[in-house]
């Protein structure tokens, strides 16, 4: 099973390059569907045909379909969706407002993203081809389901600690508390949507199934949307794989000449900075790309003899590795700028903050009681090192060395490692609690 994700600045073409491809992959005899996840969907404009949520076949081995953002939503926020809805209506919310007010925002298009798993074990197909949501969208959705994790963790304690011993009892007194605790079937309803949800999630960092590429035009603004969105997806553990520059004018383009020009130093900017990724190019063309007949000649222009379903470049993106007591992760961040990157330990997970995107990671169980110590930036990867921070009381002194002084101890250890001459070492900018530390990196 093959997924391609195609995704970029709204307006680049995104929708256009991605059925091209799908259609492509088709004629090399693979069995190919083309999913929309873009709440505005455009992929039957492509086609000319009418698409619905189920797939429809559009020729020999290639199948189309637009997901219903209604359909998907209230599959798996349904329960969720009505029991919220009725705790604000009992507030004085007016019921539809209040209905509205129970979704998420971007929820709706979590969900159709997610469908991608559930395709992908039909066994109906050799490859899927994602027409996803702008870049911004993209990655807000890819952080979603860390959010909901949380959440949901956090309503399962309070249920299970507080509600069933304490107010459940209390409810049988009073209807007023019953209708606002929170039905099991809720609960239930939660949890199979965030193991929908870390499946998806697992699924799109397979970097053996899975991979994105990036769509952009030749412009200052969409070029530097590309250099961030590359950057970020690599923080979520998505690989890569080949950039896209569609809508380049060709030489002697009339009155357009000046306007060539400088795409021509907007095109020498993408070489620079995405290579080594590979960069494909289409043209501007005299119409518009609609039907079999366009797409199939942007995609001879895009991928000439070339299957598009291959991985067209193979990189790490995440790693743990052990040595000599110490473990090394490694996390692929081309263009990164060290000046927006926080890096903070909490207990069993390690939390990367590149300004407004936040990447949770579940450290092994094996790096208990080890800390970062250090981060370099080496060769497009942030570096972060491990050390086991001792704070062992000594035997001899037990019965005198309180808590307190144990933390002290490992304050100093702390403070001799921000200490280090080394100017690519992570350095404590705060100690928020024990095990709640955060950390820029230095140049």
């Amino acid at each position: 099973m093959r997924i391609i994700i195609y995704t970029g600045k709204g307006g680049v073409g995104k929708t256009s390059v991605a059925a091209a491809a799908a259609l492509r992959s088709a004629m090399l005899g693979h069995r190919t569907l083309i999913l929309s996840t873009d709440a505005a969907h455009s992929l039957s404009d492509v086609f000319e045909e009418e698409l619905s949520h189920e797939a429809k076949e559009i020729t020999n081995n290639l199948w189309a379909m637009e997901a219903n953002v209604y359909t998907d939503l209230e599959e798996n926020w349904g329960a969720v969706r009505a029991h919220i809805a009725k705790l604000v209506a009992l507030q004085g919310m007016d019921e539809v407002l209040a209905d509205e007010a129970a979704i998420l925002p971007g929820m709706d298009e979590l969900f159709s993203l997610a469908r991608i798993k559930e395709l992908s074990e039909t066994n109906k197909y050799d490859c899927i081809v994602v027409d996803a949501a702008p870049t911004g969208e993209t990655l807000r959705l890819l952080a979603l389901p860390q959010t909901l994790s949380w959440s949901v963790k956090l309503l399962r304690r309070a249920d299970h600690y507080i509600i069933k011993p304490l107010v459940r009892p209390l409810a049988k007194f009073s209807p007023g508390i019953e209708e606002m605790l929170t039905p099991e079937e809720v609960i239930v309803a939660l949890e199979n949507m965030l193991k929908k949800l870390k499946a998806m999630k697992k699924l799109l960092a397979d970097t053996s199934q899975t991979t994105v590429r990036l769509v952009m035009n030749p412009e200052k603004m969409v070029i530097k949307e590309s250099k961030r969105a590359l950057t970020y997806l690599n923080m979520y553990g998505l690989l890569v794989d080949s950039v896209v520059v569609n809508r380049v004018l060709a030489a002697n383009s009339g009155y357009l000449e000046g306007w060539r020009e400088i795409q021509q130093r907007y095109l020498d900017e993408v070489t620079s900075d995405f290579t080594p990724l590979p960069i494909h190019q289409a043209p501007q063309y005299g119409a518009e790309v609609v039907g079999q007949t366009g797409l199939n000649q942007l995609a001879k222009d895009l991928y000439g003899e070339q299957d598009p379903t291959n991985i067209m470049f193979k990189q790490t993106v995440f790693e743990i590795t052990k040595h000599n007591e110490e473990y090394k992760m490694r996390v692929c961040l081309p263009m990164l700028d060290r000046k927006k990157m926080r890096i903070r330990n909490t207990g069993s997970e390690l939390v990367l903050q590149l300004e407004n995107q936040r990447r949770i990671i579940s450290l092994p169980a094996a790096m208990t009681g080890y800390k970062p110590v250090k981060a370099n930036y080496e060769q497009d990867y942030l570096v972060i090192q491990f050390a086991k921070i001792n704070t062992q009381i000594d035997p001899k002194n037990q019965e005198n060395q309180t808590i307190a002084e144990t933390q002290e101890v490992e304050k100093k250890q702390a403070e001799s490692l921000e200490n280090n001459e080394n100017i690519n070492n992570i350095y404590s900018e705060k100690v928020v609690s024990e095990d709640l530390e955060e950390h820029e990196i230095s140049r």
